[in-house]
């Protein structure tokens, strides 16, 4: 898998829209759809930033090593988050546990 594949990877199992990493990157969302089109290279400060947000290491990203977020890693993103934000990841978390059951 190459570095393009590996960032579309770990943002859609993150669940993040491109227009958030892009917001977070400071680019506009066309360059995260050529990023992950492999159209574009990513820039040394770019790859800091994909792996400063999916909370893995350049190598990760780089190397193609597996890319999982362990719990401790979630949970010490969640507690960097304001109020909000936890409220909000909290409510989703009800949602596709009660469309979960749904589908079952």
């Amino acid at each position: 898998m190459e570095l393009h594949e590996r960032i579309k990877k770990a943002r859609t199992e993150l669940h993040l829209s491109q227009e958030y990493v892009a917001n977070y990157l400071g680019v506009k969302r066309t360059a995260i759809v050529e990023i992950e089109s492999g159209k574009r290279a990513v820039k040394a400060d770019e790859l800091r930033l994909f792996s400063r947000l999916f909370r893995v290491s350049a190598d990760e990203l780089l190397e193609g090593d597996d890319i999982e977020l362990s719990n401790e890693e979630l949970l010490r993103g969640f507690s960097e988050l304001d109020d909000s934000d936890r409220q909000e990841i909290l409510n989703l978390i009800e949602f596709k546990k009660v469309q979960k059951n749904k589908r079952n």
